[in-house]
């Protein structure tokens, strides 16, 4: 199956542009930045409105205004607003600094020559009397006699004189137009804001209502591809891997196209089809071919479209959703990720029963079987999540069907390869057979990546076509991470990294139905300092037997160390992690514990994780811990013995990784034999394409019939 969840819905191309909207869009634009233009020359012209601008006024400091206050050149000053002094000089300080100036019938100007900033109008005072005290005080020399003596004495005396000091105003000067741009301007700004605020939301918004307007902000945001769109181009042949899923789909899209051949029998059409699975397994490429392939209007969503800040807005977009599709019908709407709306409702008691998203929900489950009827308007959805949806949602009646995309096989990885290759310049030693054992648990869109990584490998190394190394090294770098090869490791570590890796490797290919060894390497990747590769078996069920011989060569690593060092390190973290998961899961979920009993206490529901209880006593809680222990350490000590009776191979085997840094099961199969045990993969593989030459086979006699 194709890389499905990284493309997702919006993998789909966008409708055409449309050229009117966009050319009222920009006159609008240029209209606003008018108003803008406007606004700011208005604010200028508000600074020099009613001025004089024949006028020149000087600022002068403190020194000047006294000079000029001792001379006698200053005819009155105008204190304005209390900040500014304007000083008037009289005709002789014109005549001294001013001689071109034209002055009135009594030899002064209008206009004031000079501006003085005050800091203090008491201050101000106080400096200009103090300066024409001063200017205006003179000694006078008087001669006395002593009368004892007989001398005469001169004795100078400071005196006042009397004078008419400049006169000072306070003036309170407003302009109207000041006055009336104080209120005006801030509403305008705030109108100017708000325009802009819609302009962005409603861009943001888009949708069928069309975008830049706020009251468009309910209408639905899906995007629609018309049965005349060339803009779809995936059909069923690029979907490999899900046969039996397109086998379900396609009969939806065969209802569509014929649909008397289902009516006649009295057969309805689905109202909903529910794509369930792990993420990246195809659900939205599934989708994408139903698109290319329907021939009918589609309608291309996702589920947090419906969701906004505003209350309501989510109901209002289902409804116009729907609305839209009933007058395209035969149509089908597709909402990728349809758990962001869908979650089951009363299960946070945070939000409360009037949440939007509950709001919502109501409206879909309402849209989709209510009081009225959608006839041939069919919903497609997809989720990764299907246990945490509303049970009223996956009634039958609103999704009909569920269609379970799930992890592809070892044949499925196959095709998926085979689909993945196409544009790839391929060696000619890239085995498909090899590549898909090579990667199981992989979903399609993993495929995809390793797949893109191989083609980005050869082309840094510069060769002319991708080889099987490369696929190799694509695979390391998306399980294991990137090589660190300039990592600091000393001896001693890497010894104990070595024998580690080599218990995992020992045990796991000595034990019957443990996963054998691919490759193992002691250079660092990722976060660990040594890594191994496995061909795990695909099963369907799990015995107790496979589950025990996979915890004993989990646990073989610290076993290695413990047989070899006589102690163990903290390199095991991973491992015990995993087994104690696994043992766990033995004891609780599965019933494979013989003092438990055949009783599970998983939850498939999930409403445990809000439980605050566990479903059992604390005595069956000790019993749990004491057998999952018991298991454990049973598995180790088995780990043990196996690595003691093999002791010299281990020792072979990490002498060889130390060498070399990298071994494969070729060297396990060298030192310790061939396994006994069949290989079911391969056999997977021969009845593939034995039962796709049967199908090739009946096809071509089908079509000699037709032509005869």
């Amino acid at each position: 199956m194709e890389n499905k969840e990284t493309n997702g819905g919006g993998g789909m191309p966008n409708q055409p542009s449309q050229p009117n909207r966009n050319t009222n869009g920009k006159n609008r634009g240029r209209f606003l930045y008018w108003i803008y233009a406007i606004l700011a020359v208005g604010l200028i012209a508000a600074q020099f409105w009613g001025r004089d601008s024949s006028v020149t006024k000087t600022e002068i400091d403190e020194n000047k205004l006294k000079e000029l206050l001792r001379n006698e050149e200053i005819q009155r000053i105008d204190l304005i607003n209390r900040e500014d002094a304007e000083i008037y000089l009289n005709q002789k300080g014109l005549a001294n600094y001013f001689p071109n100036v034209k002055t009135d019938a009594e030899g002064t100007t209008s206009t004031p020559s000079y501006v003085y900033t005050i800091p203090n109008v008491d201050i101000f005072y106080a400096m200009v009397k103090e300066v024409q005290d001063n200017a205006h005080k003179k000694v006078v020399k008087n001669e006395t006699v002593d009368a004892e003596t007989g001398e005469s004495a001169v004795v100078e005396e400071v005196q006042q004189e009397e004078y008419e000091g400049v006169p000072i105003k306070i003036i309170t000067r407003r302009s109207w137009l000041t006055d009336i741009l104080g209120w005006i301007v801030p509403l305008l700004l705030l109108v100017v804001f708000w325009i802009v605020i819609m302009r962005v939301m409603g861009r943001g918004m888009g949708g069928g209502g069309g975008a830049g307007s706020v009251f468009n902000i309910g209408k639905s945001r899906a995007q629609l591809y018309d049965k005349n769109s060339s803009s779809v181009n995936v059909t069923f042949k690029d979907v490999a891997g899900l046969e039996e899923a397109k086998v379900e789909i396609m009969e939806v899209v065969d209802f569509l196209k014929n649909p008397e051949k289902y009516t006649k029998l009295g057969g309805k059409i689905p109202k909903g089809v529910l794509l369930v699975g792990p993420p990246g397994t195809g659900k939205t490429l599934l989708a994408k071919s139903v698109a290319g392939e329907a021939n009918v209007p589609f309608f291309s969503l996702s589920g947090s479209d419906f969701v906004e800040m505003f209350v309501g807005v989510g109901a209002s977009r289902v409804r116009d959703l729907f609305n839209n599709a009933k007058q395209k019908a035969p149509c089908i709407i597709f909402i990728d990720e349809i758990d962001a709306i869908g979650r089951a409702r009363g299960k946070s008691a945070i939000t409360g029963g009037n949440d939007e998203r509950e709001s919502t929900l109501n409206q879909l489950l309402t849209e989709m079987d209510g009081f009225g009827t959608n006839s041939g308007v069919i919903v497609l959805a997809a989720t990764n999540r299907a246990d945490i949806l509303d049970k009223a949602l996956l009634r039958a009646g609103r999704f009909d069907r569920q269609i379970y995309v799930e992890l592809p096989d070892i044949v499925g990885r196959k095709e998926i390869f085979e689909v993945h290759m196409r544009g790839l310049k391929l060696g000619n030693d890239v085995d498909k057979d090899f590549l898909a054992k090579q990667t199981p648990g992989f979903s399609g869109a993993d495929i995809a990546n390793v797949c893109n990584e191989a083609a980005l490998m050869a082309a840094r190394k510069g060769k002319d076509e991708i080889d099987k190394q490369d696929f190799l090294d694509a695979v390391d770098r998306i399980i294991g991470g990137l090589e660190k090869k300039n990592k600091i490791i000393t001896p001693e570590e890497k010894k104990v990294i070595a024998f580690h890796e080599a218990g995992h490797a020992t045990t796991s290919w000595l034990l019957q139905y443990a996963h054998p060894l691919v490759k193992v390497t002691i250079v660092p990747r990722g976060n660990s300092l040594g890594a191994a590769w496995y061909l795990p078996e695909e099963r369907q069920i799990t015995t107790k037997e496979q589950m025990y011989h996979e915890m004993i060569a989990t646990l073989g690593g610290r076993a290695a160390e413990q047989v070899v060092f006589g102690q163990i390190s903290t390199g095991a973290l991973s491992d015990l992690e995993k087994v104690t998961k696994q043992a766990f899961a033995m004891v609780t979920y599965y019933g494979l514990d013989d003092e438990i009993g055949n009783r599970s206490y998983y939850d498939s529901t999930g409403q445990q994780d809000y439980s605050l209880t566990k479903p059992y006593s604390e005595k069956t809680a000790e019993t749990i811990d004491q057998q999952v222990s018991k298991l454990i350490e049973k598995a180790y000590q088995e780990a043990i013995a196996i690595l003691t009776d093999h002791r010299e191979g281990l020792s072979q085997l990490a002498t060889k990784l130390i060498e070399e840094e990298v071994i494969f099961g070729e060297d396990l199969e060298h030192i310790f034999g061939k396994r006994p045990w069949g290989n079911s993969e391969d056999e997977k593989l021969k009845d593939a394409a034995l039962k796709a030459a049967e199908n090739k086979a009946a096809e071509a006699t089908e079509n000699e019939t037709e032509n005869a």
